[in-house]
């Protein structure tokens, strides 16, 4: 192969990253700046400059990451092929399997995927006679295990943490739920197994506590490079500082700006104290944006201007100026769904595919009205998470609710709001359901004993919940939302703590459906509604061209990708920046304000804002709203206002 002209290859930025000098370096790479071509020139030149693939890792987030780095560098220079490259997970894996023994292993230990995880945790929950509704499921308490060990947490804090969510009843406590997850770590180790955790624990153990191990694979690793730097947790990051404490050749690539991922375990200080721990480091800024206008990047170099603790960097576009982005003060969130079916027409009209635009939202319940509007008007659209609103499990468990009080002949409905409870599957409520002559007149107070009266005595107690939740009829009913409150605030809160891993945030998604029924006159009205776009929905889907739709997306979910037109919903404080975030830490801001900037940079060449004036409760109240305050902070003069 030819030898690569990297001056000609790179502009001055990449290239003094690419071909830096041995010793620790930090690559600041802000947003569309070329953080993935820099890094594989990076290999490259190491190659060409003689360095032994073999000696060189590369870590990244995922496999495929590294995959793509490794044959794009290969596309530039034999040997590649020899490197270390994968995900922090693949090495452990890589290092276990040669020395597991040391720890107590076999070499042929197995890998518990998060299936077989969850059987043997389900298997421990039974063997202790601890399963119940009240009892938290077996992914709930795997989380909060994965959360302890990445965080390095005490695992008693974790649980402790769960219980604040929780309603403690008599049933358990705190320490049954660690007697069955230290019973699951026993269990791992007398079935010479790991799971993904153990990996990444038992993978710094090696390199912590065996001298020999760490200074051969130190010497081994000539240089490390590291990928997404900024999402490293404190496992991650401190094993790479011992392999990196041979040669001392580590190149970290990363953004201070885009850390995000602290709710996951991603640690924002390993980033910003890297140059305590390397004092003698290079620190290298990759500025130059190829993605954005002008327009846009003036934006997000200002809405980061506010965070208190970051490396000063300020983007600088390659392209020409095009179009100032707009700022969209709305009546409320009706008037901003039927803004952005206009928005989406108009862009179509400027020759904007629907695949290159995207609604950019900070939860999932932001998008509600606007994906019921998309519906109605037979618009494709695809959500990144893959699951529409009301196709969510925790949505379709309280519509089924709802149906049981609409209508007494909905046996789907009914069977799925009993088979919520413990010890109830599809053949024990399809029995009680023929028992009362298939038909189930919820209103009927005897009838509601006779269901009590059918059912185990684990679920009694849950039964009893809801019932709690049942209006006595629907004349007594003053605000529609008022039956989704009361069914999550007697029963489904604790549910919803007990069965999923991400509960906050599934709470939140029944706050909103609260809050958007109040625009309907009757249950039967908001069930036929749903009922019929979601029928528009398959329509749409089986229609619409391979590829071709508008994408909808959690900001969270949209980092690293981009589009040519952006529209971001409901920037008012509280919902963006989140109310939780600002209180749940005094980073929340700073995270929130790095979430926005992500935000922005998702757009190359239009950026549209909207800031809804006001919120509709569900008992038809109608609440102000503060314009979000990363939007306040915007100096007029770059951003164009437009009222509905």
């Amino acid at each position: 192969m030819p030898k690569i002209d990297f001056e000609q290859a790179l502009n001055a930025e990449q290239l003094a990253a690419a071909t830096a000098p041995d010793g620790p370096a930090l690559v600041l790479a802000a947003a569309g700046t070329g953080k993935t071509r820099t890094l594989v020139y990076r290999v490259a030149y190491l190659v060409e400059q003689g360095i032994d693939p073999g000696r060189i890792l590369l870590l990244t987030f995922t496999n495929r990451a590294a995959q793509e780095m490794l044959e794009r560098a290969s596309d530039l220079v034999a040997g590649v092929s020899g490197i270390w490259g994968g995900t922090f997970h693949h090495l452990a894996n890589r290092l276990l399997r040669r020395h597991a023994p040391v720890l107590g292993y076999g070499n042929t230990y197995t890998i518990l995927d998060r299936d077989d995880s969850v059987t043997l945790v389900r298997r421990i929950i039974q063997d202790a006679k601890l399963q119940g509704r009240e009892f938290p499921r077996p992914a709930v308490l795997l989380s909060l295990l994965g959360q302890a060990t990445n965080k390095e947490q005490p695992l008693a804090g974790a649980v402790d943490g769960w219980f604040s969510d929780a309603a403690v009843t008599a049933a358990f406590g705190p320490e049954d739920v660690l007697k069955v997850l230290t019973t699951y770590t026993e269990q791992k180790r007398e079935l010479d197994a790991m799971d993904f955790d153990d990996l990444l624990l038992n993978g710094l153990r090696l390199l912590r506590e065996h001298d020999e191990l760490r200074e051969r694979y130190g010497e081994q690793f000539q240089h490390l490079l590291v990928d997404e730097y900024q999402d490293t947790n404190s496992l991650q990051a401190q094993c790479v500082d011992l392999l990196a404490g041979v040669h001392r050749n580590l190149t970290v690539v990363g953004d201070d700006f885009q850390s995000i991922y602290s709710w996951r375990g991603a640690d924002y200080r390993n980033i910003m104290s890297f140059q305590q721990r390397y004092t003698d480091a290079k620190i290298y800024l990759l500025e130059t944006n190829y993605r954005s206008v002008p327009e846009v990047l003036e934006v997000a170099n200002v809405c980061i201007e506010g965070s208190r603790n970051q490396f000063p960097k300020t983007l600088r576009a390659t392209r020409e100026p095009y179009k100032t982005p707009t700022i969209v003060r709305l009546r409320d969130g009706s008037e901003q769904s039927f803004f952005v079916m206009q928005q989406v027409a108009s862009l179509r009209r400027e020759g904007y595919k629907l695949s290159e635009i995207a609604v950019l939202y900070r939860a999932h319940f932001h998008a509600m009205e606007l994906q019921l509007q998309l519906s109605r008007d037979q618009v494709p659209y695809t959500i990144t998470s893959g699951v529409r609103f009301f196709e969510q499990a925790h949505v379709k468990d309280v519509c089924c609710f709802l149906r049981v009080l609409q209508s007494d002949e909905d046996v789907m409905a009914f069977s799925r709001l009993l088979e919520l409870l413990p010890g109830i599957g599809p053949k024990s409520s399809q029995r009680i359901w023929n028992k009362l002559g298939r038909k189930c007149d919820i209103y009927d107070l005897d009838l509601r004993h006779q269901i009590a009266e059918m059912l185990p005595a684990g679920a009694k107690a849950g039964w009893g919940n809801m019932e709690a939740a049942m209006p006595s009829g629907m004349s007594g009913v003053r605000f529609l939302g008022e039956l989704v409150d009361a069914f999550v605030q007697t029963f489904y809160h604790d549910f919803a703590v007990e069965t999923f891993e991400n509960h906050r945030n599934r709470l939140d998604d029944l706050q909103g459906m609260s809050n958007y029924m109040e625009r309907f006159e009757s249950l039967t009205d908001f069930l036929g509604d749903i009922a019929l776009l979601s029928n528009l929905d398959a329509e749409v889907e089986h229609l619409q061209e391979p590829g071709e739709s508008l994408r909808l997306s959690t900001i969270h979910q949209a980092k690293g990708l981009e589009w040519s037109a952006v529209i971001v919903l409901w920037l008012v404080d509280g919902m963006f920046p989140s109310s939780r975030s600002l209180a749940e830490s005094e980073e929340g801001e700073d995270e929130e304000r790095r979430l926005f900037y992500v935000t922005v940079t998702r757009a190359k060449d239009e950026l549209i804002l909207c800031v809804p004036e006001s919120r509709r409760m569900h008992d038809h109240s109608v609440i102000p709203c503060e314009p979000s305050r990363f939007i306040t902070e915007i100096p007029p003069e770059l951003v164009q206002e437009h009222m509905v």
